[in-house]
């Protein structure tokens, strides 16, 4: 007897093909982290910088395992449910016992596998494209840490200008005090402005220690290692035009992400409005009783009648939720066009003052302290006058070293906002299966 309910038990299994060994098998995982990275210990570039952070990065690393997760979904979507298998015993005298063994095998209807499988796919599209979003936010990180680095090494080179200017002040003012041309009074604040400049290098040094644990952090490195960074900061970018910036827009990272939302949140409703589908069970067995003195065939269907349950809820809560993600794509527009136009008007004023400064200002500071340096040691001038001169060239020139920065910083910006015109296209949004 029980040979017989294990043969029936078999025969059914087999007669339902979703116990195949393919949908079983485990999902290759592949691992996107590194270890920890060191950067070689020489000078970097800033496309040696880029691409140590996008295969070290973290925050990167995490949002390709979120997409890798994305595909264990869809494939979990496509999954069949399981049969039911039963067995009961009545009265457990062996006289009167009647046993049954049965399978029962839910059966799916109005489309809800493939609304599922649609919506997990769209879940892979989204993360997908959130990958792309932080290669471009970390790009765009890289891209203002390395640059202030640079401008560091080159407020380093000036502070030690100042206080090769700041010693020759110095060493003029001694002479003249020793030739009985000025007081010794001139000699001490020459002291006092060879001390300030001194100060001002060993705060440069500091920044720059600081700018570059920031850039190696970037790819995992708390102690950098790299010497400097090789760039040239006087080369402005020039700014995208209006027609670049429009077509650009429509690809960028936060709106490509809210418009995937809205597709996902499509799918998830298709799916709600299939789960208002009841769904059937069929069930196959044998019962053997002592009356009978045989084995009876068991066949039946259940039906669940959607009288109190029409899954009505939820599906109310998908629609609402849908309206959501379209009116959070609106936001995005909006919020996404204005820190454009912002980062846009930072790089055209930043570009034009350093502009400004590099063609009018910084030559004719060069100019008077050269000046004033040389009337100052032939006696023509005060030593005021010839610190005026410095502390003036010096101010211009980090003026005007600010102002390079902000551009290059502007710059970063609007290839964060916008996506890097060279870098990965968006994710298409594939069809369900």
């Amino acid at each position: 007897m029980h040979r017989h309910f294990v043969s029936l038990a078999v025969m059914a299994l087999a007669a339902f093909p979703v116990f195949s060994h393919s949908q079983t098998a485990p999902f290759p995982f592949t691992s996107t982290a590194s270890a920890r990275a060191v950067e070689a210990a020489e000078p970097l570039t800033l496309a040696s910088a880029i691409s140590l952070a996008w295969q070290n990065n973290p925050d990167l690393s995490a949002a390709a395992r979120a997409r890798d997760a994305a595909d264990g979904a869809i494939r979990q979507a496509g999954v069949r449910p399981n049969p039911v298998l039963e067995t009961t015993v009545e009265d457990l005298r062996q006289e009167r016992r009647t046993t049954t063994v049965q399978i029962s095998q839910p059966i799916e209807l109005g489309g809800k596998r493939t609304a599922r499988i649609a919506a997990a796919e769209r879940a892979r599209d989204q993360a997908a494209a959130a990958v792309l979003a932080r290669r471009a936010d970390i790009r765009a990180a890289v891209i203002t840490a390395f640059f202030e680095v640079l401008a560091a090494q080159e407020r380093v080179r000036l502070a030690q200008d100042s206080v090769g200017l700041a010693q020759r002040a110095l060493h003029a003012a001694g002479n003249r005090v020793i030739a009985g041309k000025v007081s010794p009074l001139e000699e001490t604040k020459a002291k006092v402005a060879e001390s300030s400049a001194q100060v001002e290098r060993l705060q440069a040094e500091g920044a720059l220690r600081m700018a570059k644990q920031q850039l190696a952090a970037l790819w995992g490195n708390s102690k950098p290692v790299f010497t400097q960074v090789e760039g040239q900061i006087d080369m402005l970018p020039t700014p995208p035009s209006p027609l670049q910036i429009e077509q650009r827009l429509f690809n960028a990272p936060a709106l490509v992400q809210a418009r995937l939302e809205i597709d996902r949140r499509s799918a998830l409703t298709a799916l709600e409005q299939a789960k208002r589908v009841p769904d059937i069970a069929v069930t196959l067995g044998s019962k053997r009783s002592p009356d009978v003195g045989g084995n009876q065939w068991i066949v039946g269907v259940s039906i669940p009648l959607p009288i109190f349950d029409n899954n009505q809820g939820n599906l109310s809560e998908a629609l609402s939720k849908e309206d959501q993600a379209r009116d959070e794509l609106l936001s995005a527009e909006l919020r996404t066009a204005s820190e454009v136009n912002g980062a846009l008007e930072t790089m055209h004023s930043s570009r034009l003052e350093a502009e400004t400064l590099q063609r009018d200002a910084l030559p004719g500071a060069e100019s008077a302290y050269q000046a004033a340096t040389k009337g100052f040691e032939l006696g023509k001038f005060s030593f005021l006058e010839a610190l005026d001169a410095q502390r003036t060239l010096l101010q211009v020139r980090t003026q005007t070293l600010r102002a390079l920065a902000a551009t290059h910083r502007a710059a970063s910006e609007l290839d964060r906002l916008l996506g890097h015109a060279g870098d990965d296209v968006p994710p298409t949004v594939s069809s369900a299966r």
